[in-house]
């Protein structure tokens, strides 16, 4: 008796079910102006936050027993912002020098732009 030819589904076409709704947009990935304004305050497990924009957050933490300056793109899951692989964490020494030459990126930037 011959195989029956399975047919395949072409690889690289989407799912309807699987495909974006026409509201998902990039909107929709920053969060509410209420959660904006929570994170911009001082968390409760002592991580000094400051938002730089969306969801680009500053936060001074402790990392096995060492204070870092985190310089961080966060990203949402379960409603809870977790931080992600994009971004820096600054020692203290490298913090201080970061601030000691500000003035002079300032100036290299205002020269540039």
């Amino acid at each position: 008796m011959p195989k029956q030819k399975r047919e395949e589904k072409p690889k690289n076409k989407k799912n309807d079910s699987s495909s974006s709704d026409s509201d998902d947009g990039p909107e929709d990935r920053n969060p509410p102006a209420e959660k904006k304004a929570k994170m911009a305050d001082r968390t409760n497990d002592k991580e000094p936050t400051w938002v730089l924009q969306g969801k680009k957050l500053l936060k001074v933490r402790e990392f096995k027993g060492k204070v870092y300056v985190d310089i961080r793109e966060f990203y949402e899951k379960n409603g809870e912002l977790l931080p992600g692989k994009k971004g820096i964490s600054l020692t203290p020494e490298q913090w201080r020098k970061l601030l000691s030459i500000g003035e002079e990126v300032n100036e290299t930037v205002s020269s540039m732009c």
